[in-house]
């Protein structure tokens, strides 16, 4: 959970991995104007990418996005099978339990730090 004079981030969480890859996932509100998530870091990755999932032919597959929209006075939700902050190369495996420090970039707001919770594989919420 955090919040800004414009945002508000909540329900942030990624799932236990021992894969060389994990996702995050969070709900932002725009509490005013319109702004745009443009990147993010974390110590637990070297490669972080914002993503979504396309559909191509009937196999689900993901894409890098080069931003993610927040609507002004609207929210954004990124889920699984969706939007989502895209944690290439972690650092080490995600244990249930863990946290994992995320500093999400946006356009008008700039730099918002968030923890999420690391919770069990195949955790939808």
């Amino acid at each position: 959970e955090a919040q800004t004079d414009t945002l508000e981030i909540s329900g942030g969480f990624t799932r236990a991995s021992v894969s060389p890859n994990g996702a995050g996932f969070l709900t932002i509100r725009s509490k005013g104007e319109a702004d745009r998530l443009v990147a993010f870091r974390s110590p637990q990755c070297n490669r972080p990418e914002l993503h979504t999932h396309i559909n191509d032919n009937g196999i689900m597959r993901m894409r890098q996005v080069e931003a993610i929209d927040v609507p002004a006075g609207g929210m954004v939700e990124l889920k699984p099978g969706g939007l989502h902050l895209m944690m290439i190369d972690l650092t080490g495996p995600l244990a249930e339990g863990d946290v994992v420090d995320v500093t999400l970039i946006f356009e008008k707001a700039g730099e918002v730090a968030v923890s999420l919770p690391v919770k069990k594989p195949g955790a939808m919420n």
